[in-house]
């Protein structure tokens, strides 16, 4: 991403990482990986999270986000999600849904799975970045509500937990 014209042992461009930053802001991206020659850069915005693959972690859920139904907001943090006391862990971005590491692979989670906090559910790529969704709930998953492959907007509920 250096300027044209740059030598090969130039660093990039201060303008273009500040451009990449507001981008990442702006679509809600955790992670973008930069390399020429023999440089490697690495933006990661947001905390730390495990990250036993190579796989960028996405950014915090919010706290509560109004569901794809219209329907009554709740959250993976903890809000009842129906009637019965089910909780959403919903997206925190707009992406695609893949329910396994790589295709092939087993799936993250599957229903009669206990998941804690930190359990990684699933993954939404969006611009080629993939974000680990973790559960943020403690609780066995009862229902998934979209497919592998699946196109998921911001908020969409993924899963329904039925908490500890």
């Amino acid at each position: 991403m250096a300027e044209k014209g740059q030598s090969k042992g130039e660093s990039f461009d201060l303008d273009q990482i500040k451009q990449l930053i507001r981008l990442m802001e702006k679509h809600d991206l955790s992670e973008i990986k930069l390399k020429e020659g023999d440089q490697k850069w690495v933006l990661r915005r947001g905390a730390a999270a495990y990250s036993g693959q190579p796989i960028a972690t996405a950014a915090p859920a919010p706290s509560a986000s109004v569901p794809s139904d219209g329907g009554a907001a709740s959250s993976a943090s903890g809000d009842a999600g129906a009637d019965d006391g089910l909780v959403k862990i919903t997206s925190p971005t707009v992406g695609t849904f893949y329910g396994a590491p790589q295709p092939g692979d087993p799936p993250f989670v599957k229903v009669g799975d206990r998941v804690t906090r930190e359990s990684v559910v699933c993954i939404v790529e969006a611009m080629k970045v993939f974000n680990q969704i973790p559960a943020e709930v403690t609780g066995t998953i009862r229902q998934s509500l979209v497919q592998d492959g699946e196109a998921v907007e911001f908020g969409q509920a993924l899963f329904l937990v039925k908490p500890d």
